[in-house]
């Protein structure tokens, strides 16, 4: 769950970056967040599910 939120926030973060339509610091907000799940989730390990 983590791994798809922070991979949907990279994709935002980058077709920001790509079009140049950045809204401030929004963009690199997003960034941070979704380098803070990838984080958790290698610190937490894979669960079995």
């Amino acid at each position: 769950m983590l791994e798809t939120i922070a991979i949907i926030l990279i994709v935002l973060w980058l077709l920001g970056v790509v079009t140049g339509t950045l809204l401030g610091g929004f963009i690199y907000v997003l960034l941070v967040i979704a380098v803070v799940l990838i984080l958790l989730r290698i610190i937490r390990g894979r669960r079995p599910v």
